[in-house]
């Protein structure tokens, strides 16, 4: 009997342990997401992080950048597809579906050379390095919105899909810019590895 108290005990506390880690990292991911734009799509997609990147701004806008990248990838994947599956008809249509491909891999190519930068901060630098990381996250906002616009007015579900995988990722992205001014604003004295 005593051991079958004993087992319960420690069965007990591992799981309470186990919800204090889960509301400890909670209480990261919510505050580097109170800065958001979209702060609940900010703690679903970046909760994974909440163990790593604690209290860091650095890690929290690595991971912003790098999910909005995987974001980004996975739809234009989408995107190619329905072209070349002919499931978009018409001019118009077609021609919106080429252009939002070409916006997302311009939104992927400015997504990498921003992770890449902040992966190499240094105090020296820090205020261009920045500069050109915010420029390059807005210009992948702005390149969503471009696509964005070529879709609007336009009708149908296939016309409704491409339109909220986008809108989806132009949230995701904002949040990454939010993540990455928050980071600005703290200044080199933050930096970690």
């Amino acid at each position: 009997m005593a051991r079958v108290i004993a087992a319960l005990v420690m069965v007990l506390v591992a799981w309470l342990a186990h919800l204090c880690s889960l509301a400890y990292g909670d209480s990261y991911v919510r505050n580097a997401c109170s800065v958001t734009q979209y702060p609940d799509l900010c703690m679903h997609s970046l909760s994974s992080f909440s163990s790593t990147a604690k209290d860091s701004p650095t890690k929290w806008a690595r991971a912003g950048v790098s999910v909005t990248i995987n974001e980004a990838k996975r739809v234009a994947r989408y995107l190619v597809k329905l072209k070349k599956g002919g499931t978009i008809t018409g001019g118009r249509n077609r021609g919106a579906l080429s252009d939002c491909i070409e916006c997302l891999q311009d939104t992927v190519d400015n997504l990498h050379r921003s992770l890449g930068v902040l992966r190499k901060l240094n105090g020296q630098t820090f205020g261009s390095q920045m500069g050109d990381v915010t420029t390059w996250v807005s210009a992948a906002l702005t390149d969503e919105d471009t696509c964005l616009d070529g879709f609007d007015g336009q009708r149908g579900k296939k016309a409704n899909l491409v339109r909220n995988r986008v809108s989806k990722i132009s949230c995701i992205t904002s949040n990454a810019l939010a993540l990455v001014n928050k980071l600005a604003t703290s200044g080199p004295e933050t930096l970690d590895n």
